[in-house]
């Protein structure tokens, strides 16, 4: 996985273009470009392993990585998220919430004690995540690598955290044993997180355990097939991974599996990454040069043709009085842009609490049917992987409606022709708080001891009314009469004291199930919010920047073109001879650019990325 990006070339092109900006004085342009300058140098890309839990993840990790770095355990071992990325030594940072919903706090822990920590922080904190860091050539080439808490496993929101961090991840790799088929949740959390990120693969993993893996192998491929989900699905075993790298074995090595994982990391992450950066990078320096151009353009026109640089004046004047309309009139797609916002959040809002609602009947339903006490763990694994679901099905929507929204807004543009739409991809978000949220546990049933004084208790007073009685009649206290008065009213204390139990438990259990949802919502609508105003702030600074940048160019192509009306003969050679090898540096930029997009994604790119010049350049 060494090399994975041949970063000089891109780099040297986005370099020659930030100086021919910085010469022309155009800073906007210049920042534009020093931001896709620093994508070039650390193209960083996050792996993200998911999966139910005892599924192999952090085993599989470690095999990855070729370092014993995440705790491996026969039950559940990852407790909260773990990054892990490049460092020269090992290093493990606690990232824990902050007291009274503050800010989050930091806090080095000694590497060798990760094993050994809980969903607590040393401070007592609940832990967000675990980042460490450790020396290790996949690492060192730009990946990360996210091990999460397995879903549905208790004191975990399910496929709701990992779903939160499937925008911001470059790949997802969903792990599940040979042992058994794909579950519903697992097919459930494959079709959202399939709409969240653009490369997922299935891993089946353990297949040195178990002989029979190929046909659960088969079994899970028609299962996707049946749902409609189109996903690779590779099979691999971390421990012959583990064994053939401590023996430098190939022939175990290719055993293995992991040599398929690293080809669909090759050809799905960073090939598709790369040939999105090139695109991104020749999209930048073409639009650049493009704005450079037309201001050069106009003021050699004006230097060689008066006549023409005159009639090109007129058309910089119409341009720049429609650019300046769309400047002045910035809050009409402001407007539709913060009205959309609005919409969409209540929409969202209203959206989530109503599976919630759902969820919370459902739970009810069951409850009133059922004795919690005896199917808590079970109540617990079913609203765990519920509410993840709905979690990710309400995530999925909003990405979608916000597409929609940026192509609502692009709409006031068309003044300038078609614009490109950003990528409407949600910022990182590992400090999700509905990993805190956990459903709390019912009071134990009585024991044997509890329930037999209870049935004591209330035939205690039968045995005295009857032997009472029966005492008036010359019979002893203690009579068969006596003790049969006894057996049935303490049967039925007995009786009535399981039902008093039987319905606070139920109540119990119906105050936490509405709790546990009650805090969820709390929680991810706040997260939602956040998510909504990233977006926007993402979408105004897109279309505000298209709209300064095109005015700014009209701008200095009227202003340089007037200029060169008013120079002198003797200077008009030179300062167009300045000028046209200006333009040709512009030229061959734009050249490497049309190179790398291609002909046809060239020709197809809109307008407003393909500035015209003036007539007679």
């Amino acid at each position: 996985m060494t090399g994975m990006v041949a970063a000089n070339p891109l780099l040297t092109m986005v370099s020659e273009t930030i100086a021919v900006a910085r010469a022309a004085e155009r800073g906007d342009l210049v920042a534009r470009l020093e931001t896709v300058a620093g994508k070039v140098r650390d193209p960083r890309r996050r792996i993200l392993v998911a999966g139910l839990g005892n599924q192999g993840k952090s085993r599989f990790v470690n095999a990855l990585v070729n370092l014993d770095v995440c705790p491996v355990a026969d039950d559940v071992a990852t407790a909260v998220t773990t990054v892990l990325s490049y460092g020269p030594q090992p290093r493990a940072t606690v990232v824990a919430a902050g007291a009274d919903g503050g800010e989050n706090t930091r806090e080095p822990v000694p590497f060798e004690t990760v094993p050994a920590l809980t969903a607590r922080s040393p401070q007592g904190r609940a832990m967000l995540r675990l980042e460490l860091e450790a020396p290790s050539q996949l690492l060192a080439d730009g990946i990360v690598v996210v091990d999460t808490p397995g879903l549905g496993v208790h004191g975990t929101t399910g496929a709701a955290g990992v779903l939160a961090q499937a925008p911001a991840a470059d790949a997802v790799l969903v792990l599940t044993d040979a042992s058994t088929e794909l579950t519903d949740p697992e097919v459930d959390f494959l079709r959202q997180v399939r709409e969240l990120c653009p490369a997922v693969a299935v891993l089946v993993t353990k297949i040195d355990l178990y002989p029979h893996w190929r046909q659960v192998f088969e079994a899970n491929r028609k299962h996707l097939r049946g749902n409609e989900i189109e996903l690779p699905m590779l099979p691999v075993s971390a421990l012959l991974r583990a064994h053939a790298m401590r023996l430098q074995d190939e022939s175990l090595g290719r055993e293995s599996g992991f040599g398929l994982v690293f080809q669909f990391l090759r050809e799905q992450v960073v090939a598709r990454d790369q040939a999105a950066l090139r695109r991104a990078v020749a999209l930048d320096i073409s639009s650049a040069a493009e704005h450079l151009a037309l201001a050069l353009g106009s003021e050699l026109v004006a230097l060689r043709d008066p006549a023409r640089g005159a009639a090109a004046i007129r058309e910089l004047h119409a341009a720049k009085a429609e650019a300046e309309k769309l400047h002045r009139h910035t809050a009409a797609w402001q407007q539709t842009l913060g009205d959309g916002i609005t919409d969409l959040a209540g929409d969202i809002d209203h959206d989530l609490r109503n599976r919630l609602r759902d969820i919370a009947r459902t739970a009810e339903d069951w409850i009133d049917d059922h004795d919690p006490g005896k199917h808590w763990d079970s109540m617990d694994e079913w609203l765990t992987a519920t509410v993840g679901s709905a979690l990710g099905d309400n995530l999925v929507w909003t990405g979608t409606r916000a597409v929609k929204l940026a192509e609502q807004v692009a709409t006031h543009f068309t003044d300038l022709g078609a614009v490109d739409l950003p990528e409407v991809r949600d910022t990182l978000d590992d400090d999700s708080r509905t990993e805190s949220c956990t459903l709390a546990d019912l009071e134990p049933d009585l024991g044997l001891g509890h329930k037999l004084l209870v049935g004591v208790r209330g035939s205690y007073g039968g045995v005295v009314m009857a032997g009472m009685v029966g005492t008036m009649a010359g019979m002893a206290l203690i009579n068969p009469l006596s003790l049969g008065a006894g057996v049935l009213l303490g049967g039925k204390a007995f009786s009535d004291d399981k039902k008093a139990r039987l319905a606070k438990r139920r109540a119990d259990a119906k105050l936490a199930v509405r709790r546990y949802l009650d805090d969820i919502a709390f929680h991810s609508g706040k997260e939602t919010k956040d998510r909504l105003h990233r977006i926007h702030r993402l979408l105004r600074d897109h279309f505000t920047a298209i709209a300064e940048r095109t005015l700014r160019s009209i701008d200095e192509s009227l202003r340089a073109a007037q200029e060169a009306a008013n120079v002198e003969a003797a200077r008009r050679t030179e300062r167009a001879a300045e000028l046209e090898r200006r333009l040709r540096v512009v030229g061959e930029l734009r050249r490497h650019a049309g190179a790398l997009l291609g002909p046809e994604t060239h020709d197809a790119l809109p307008p407003a990325d393909r500035t015209q010049l003036p007539p007679g350049r």
